[in-house]
């Protein structure tokens, strides 16, 4: 469920909820009593800093547990053949004379190969700057945290782009917080104090019965920034490099599609068409992806 605080929220997710009707996707608009009584700890007085003017909801959307999902990808490719090989770090990536790639330097020893696929998310620019590549992108700290395990009481996913922050109880009943990005560039992964406090606020405004709970524990992931928010997907300057990044903190949900279209992009050495548009040169000829507004995450 998303909360419209403003009436530009208003305006934005009533036409995210027609256009998805128009696609198919069942998305419905709830007025604040029933976003209440669909998430009765939400509060909806029209006191706090934020009140909620209404709320978007899609009752068939669900919560993916983001590691049992990349585990069973991983089981999925493995049984097609695929090796996978953990704990490898990359520390290099070698080039022959004609400045094509030719294989991968590791932890664990050289593979030759004429093809490489990059996806490393937040850390993108540091693989890539290894063949000698610098993007357009920017790495920042994503912040989270669970509360110690209580009895269920979140029936859904709450989520205020306005406030930079989002709920959800997990399977062992802890209540899982995310907050937006960190305001600055940076690789650590314990983030900014005054950005978890600001969530934590905000989450307590809309959630009281919340506030007496104890954060178990925070952390940062890395997430990868393009100029106009939109990924990269697609072949470099390099022969035999392609990259799949800039997907901020809206990735995981994108795996199954850019997969697909760059498993294609690998195999065959041109573009998809649905991910032709999303070339690195765009940022050179100015044809730029603006959706930002389309991508309702957090950057």
């Amino acid at each position: 469920m998303m909360l419209a605080h403003t009436l530009h929220d208003v305006h934005s997710f009533k036409r995210h909820i027609h256009a998805n009707r128009l696609s198919g996707i069942d998305n419905e608009w709830l007025t604040p009593a029933q976003a209440q009584e669909f998430c009765p700890i939400l509060n909806v007085s029209s006191s706090i800093r934020y009140p909620v003017l209404g709320a978007a909801l899609q009752r068939r959307g669900g919560v993916a547990r983001h590691d049992a999902v990349a585990w069973g990808y991983a089981r999925g490719a493995s049984a097609m053949g695929v090796d996978i090989i953990e704990n490898c770090e990359v520390t290099g990536i070698r080039r022959d004379a004609s400045g094509a790639v030719c294989g991968v330097e590791t932890s664990r020893g050289v593979i030759e190969t004429r093809r490489i696929g990059v996806v490393a998310a937040g850390h993108t620019s540091v693989v890539m700057a290894m063949a000698g590549l610098r993007l357009p992108i920017e790495s920042f700290p994503l912040q989270a945290m669970v509360s110690e395990p209580v009895k269920p009481i979140m029936p859904c996913v709450v989520m205020s782009n306005t406030m930079h922050a989002y709920l959800s109880q997990s399977d062992r009943g802890e209540l899982v917080i995310g907050a937006g990005t960190d305001a600055y560039i940076s690789y650590s992964q314990t983030g900014g104090l005054h950005v978890a406090i600001h969530t934590l606020e905000a989450i307590c405004e809309l959630f009281p019965t919340v506030r007496r709970l104890k954060m178990l524990r925070a952390w940062g992931g890395i997430v990868d920034v393009t100029p106009d928010r939109s990924p990269i997907i697609g072949k470099t300057p390099v022969p035999g490099l392609f990259v799949n990044c800039g997907w901020g903190t809206g990735g995981f949900k994108a795996t199954p599609g850019s997969g697909l279209v760059f498993a294609h992009t690998l195999a065959t050495g041109e573009p998809h068409p649905i991910n032709a548009p999303f070339t690195l040169d765009r940022f050179r000829s100015g044809r730029l992806i603006d959706e930002a507004a389309a991508a309702a995450v957090a950057h």
